[in-house]
């Protein structure tokens, strides 16, 4: 697991097409946006 510190607005590229942006982040939570070509399925996973 890599673990990256991000601010808001800021990007993580995995791929040339893959791409998370920070939207938001609060207190307990932050709000990502992931960019994907529409063939590969995201999962969320809460445990």
């Amino acid at each position: 697991m890599h673990v990256i510190t991000r601010k808001e607005e800021e990007r993580i590229v995995i791929s040339d097409d893959i791409v998370i942006t920070i939207v938001e982040s609060k207190r307990r939570s932050v709000r990502i946006g992931i960019e994907v070509p529409t063939e590969i399925r995201v999962q969320r996973n809460q445990e």
